[in-house]
């Protein structure tokens, strides 16, 4: 049985899991299509060209336990293939462009730096932590998806942040709770298998 000890303190969750090559490339794909899944569930707001989704519910919690490079090649695959027509964008759309496109390629971002600061500084491992961890993905997402609403809308700042940010932050404070309290469970669990 692989343990927390034999594996010399894994950096993420997903050192937990025993195995190599083959391994990071079937979490780099899992990671993929869960948020693929997790963006079909989508709730249309009538005053925003954005949905609201589980995306980025998705997102932070898959490169919070895949780690910097693991999780940017996540983000990168899901992105790739979701511009070459895997319908797995928000409600089953795929291609360049839209009013959301640019909170996608926020993954990216929120990738390296969650992926960084879990793996570096194991800010996944304590509720306190975990929350500065998924308010920091959540910003760099929207760090990228304003601006991209921004420009392909035409929108100014305050008109964007009003479609592109407010709107979500309610949904976002819970998602950030629900993760905040996920992944310090998880930790908790590999320790106590650990200790028997």
């Amino acid at each position: 049985m692989t343990t927390l000890a034999t594996l010399s303190s894994p950096r993420t969750l997903a050192d937990a899991v025993p195995g190599g090559l083959v391994r990071n490339i079937a979490l780099v794909l899992g990671g993929s299509a869960l948020v693929g899944l997790s963006a079909q569930v989508v709730i249309p707001l009538p005053f925003t060209p954005v949905p609201l989704t589980l995306q980025t519910f998705a997102v932070l919690l898959t490169v919070s336990a895949l780690g910097s490079v693991r999780g940017l090649a996540s983000m990168a695959v899901y992105l790739l293939a979701g511009l070459v027509g895997v319908p797995w964008f928000s409600g089953g759309t795929h291609g360049f462009g839209g009013a959301s496109f640019g909170y996608v390629v926020g993954f990216l971002l929120a990738a390296f730096v969650v992926g960084r600061l879990a793996e570096r500084h194991g800010a996944d491992r304590t509720v306190t932590k975990a929350v500065g961890l998924m308010v920091l993905g959540n910003l760099a997402i929207y760090a990228v998806g304003m601006p991209w609403l921004m420009i392909s809308t035409g929108m100014d700042f305050v008109t964007a942040l009003g479609a592109g940010v407010l709107p979500f932050l309610a949904g976002d404070a819970l998602k950030v709770l629900a993760a905040a309290g996920l992944l310090p469970a998880v930790w908790a669990m590999l320790r106590t298998r650990d200790e028997d």
